[in-house]
């Protein structure tokens, strides 16, 4: 880092400073105003916000590492964004008639408050435990290997790239809310693509083309025969069989896109069910580009590696070695700030969808009497709660954080499948009770941990045994689809044997009971525009499977 490059990253901190100055002046009265920018976002806003908070840890460390380690395989995970259409065009309606804050919040709604309360602690556990951790100690390795310090005052640069990260995210996320964490995002996108796009540019050009990656990625076989620039592995590839893969991601991919918290939380935040469609359309445009601006960044860092031009320490260094070796002066700094953004803006919705989740689904349950200046007060604390919580798990992922992130995608495709069939039953069919969606959730968790654990102490299972054959030898992708189809069971049989829902309690939340008023409300927020935005969104998808197939 130069003189020039720290000029850069300066100018783009004090425009942070600037964004996040103008959104604590706003009013922020309300606990709709602090969590969901009093539900006035427009699309803009909305589609860079999803975008920018999923960008994270496991792109700028994880993503890059898989494109250098194993090449296109993980690009169906990105590609899945085409499911972000899904959440616009069919569950925005759904969502916009409940007006309700959280996901746990439209179970109850949908099936009971049991529902809810499993939800709210399986997401709030699972934020802090995985994504928070994982984003933080990345965030400490990705400071670390950019700007190529050791230690500063004697102190491991590690902890002041992942500490300076989380308080610096905190602060602002707990006096600006919701806002803060959406307008910042306007900011931090398109540093975020100018910054990854001249590494792909600079890359290429340093490798000898894209014909050349091609040439040294297609010569690279797996053990099975598949190249590294395929996208459909055998089906006796060990980590991303063909037969997992297609079903296996659209699952996972459903399950983020269309009912996580952390992602549905920007399109609550619209204006209206336009606004929220549009959003959501934009986020969809935004998510064909990691393949391109991370993963293939890593094949490149891959393909460089193998002409010699490239030391690679491990895979996971791919993106930061490419930084630091390859981008010329003041565009080095441009980069670091879009490194740094994504970290941030992954960051800060994970920290106020949190804190949305606990004052939301446990404290107003608990004092329902509370103003909405109390709320935004318990809401700020939260927020605070969680970046000191943050901080003080830091020494723990130092220490175990290389397995957390290997698990991080095996946790997803556990929590994925009842949450998914929960959501998808409660929605398209009228006759799953609250006992059944109450039992797909518990059947969901409970295995998928099993699953988990099992795998965690798989050396102290004996091979052949029960335990083994059913939670740790089937594939992980495998072992989602088999789980989401067995919890869509579940949820069918316990709604035959138990009492069906209040049907005036479910108007407008399921398909088929919209009253005349909300159907003509949903047809109203779209026209041909939308329908073109989308053909063109699933074109592009048809058309990457075909390339690299």
């Amino acid at each position: 880092m130069t003189i020039i490059d720290w000029l850069v990253l300066g100018v783009f901190f004090a425009l942070l400073f600037i964004v996040v100055w103008w959104v604590i002046r706003q009013k922020k009265e309300t606990s709709a105003d602090y969590f969901l920018a009093g539900r006035n976002v427009g699309w803009l806003a909305i589609g860079a916000s999803i975008f920018a908070s999923n960008i994270g840890s496991e792109h700028l460390v994880g993503l890059a590492g898989a494109g250098a380690e194993s090449g296109m395989a993980m690009a169906h995970w990105e590609m899945q964004g085409w499911l972000i259409l899904v959440l616009g065009w069919v569950f925005v309606p759904f969502y916009s008639r409940s007006k309700v804050f959280t996901m746990p919040e439209f179970l109850e709604r949908r099936y009971n408050s049991a529902s809810r309360n499993f939800l709210s602690i399986i997401s709030l556990v699972s934020y802090v435990l995985t994504k928070v951790a994982v984003t933080v100690y990345a965030g400490g390795i990705v400071f670390k290997e950019v700007f190529g310090i050791d230690t500063y005052l004697g102190i491991d640069f590690f902890w002041i790239g992942a500490i300076g990260l989380v308080v610096f995210t905190g602060i602002y996320t707990v006096l600006g809310g919701m806002r803060a964490v959406l307008y910042t995002s306007v900011l931090q996108m398109p540093v975020l693509l100018l910054g990854s796009i001249v590494i792909v540019v600079v890359g290429l050009r340093e490798l000898g083309g894209w014909n050349e990656l091609m040439e040294i990625t297609g010569a690279t076989l797996t053990p099975h025969g598949d190249s590294m620039s395929s996208l459909i592995r055998s089906h006796r590839d060990a980590d991303f069989p063909w037969t997992g893969v297609l079903l296996g991601s659209a699952i996972i991919g459903f399950w983020y896109w269309c009912t996580d918290q952390y992602i549905v939380q920007r399109v609550l935040s619209g204006r209206d069910q336009k606004q929220a469609r549009r959003g959501s359309i934009f986020g969809a445009y935004l998510k064909l580009l990691p393949v391109f601006i991370f993963l293939i960044p890593g094949m490149i860092a891959f393909g460089l590696h193998q002409q010699g031009m490239l030391e690679l320490s491990s895979s996971d260094a791919a993106f930061s070695a490419l930084v630091r070796n390859l981008l010329p002066i003041g565009v080095r700094g441009i980069v670091v700030g879009g490194l740094i953004a994504a970290l941030m803006s992954s960051l800060a919705s994970l920290f106020n969808s949190s804190a949305i989740l606990f004052t939301k689904d446990f404290y107003e349950k608990f004092r329902p009497d509370s103003s909405e200046k109390h709320l935004v007060k318990v809401g700020r604390i939260a927020t605070a709660v969680i970046v000191v919580l943050g901080i003080l798990w830091i020494p723990v992922m130092r220490g175990i954080g290389q397995v957390l992130y290997a698990y991080l995608q095996d946790v997803q495709s556990l929590l994925a499948p009842g949450i998914a069939s929960v959501f998808l039953m409660g929605v398209f069919w009228r006759k799953a009770t609250p006992a059944a969606g109450f039992a797909g959730l518990l059947t969901g968790f409970v295995l998928g941990m099993t699953r988990l654990a099992s795998t965690v102490f798989a050396e102290q299972i004996s091979p052949g045994s029960m335990m083994h054959t059913l939670f740790i030898q089937p594939n992980w992708l495998h072992y989602s689809i088999y789980l989401f189809a067995l919890c869509i069971v579940v949820i069918v049989l316990v709604s035959f044997a138990s009492k069906p829902a209040d049907a005036s309690k479910t108007i407008g939340l399921t398909y088929g009971s919209a009253t005349k008023d909300q159907l003509a409300e949903t047809r109203a927020s779209w026209n041909k525009w939308d329908v073109i935005h989308t053909v063109i969104i699933l074109t592009v998808v048809i058309s990457f499977y075909i390339y690299f197939w």
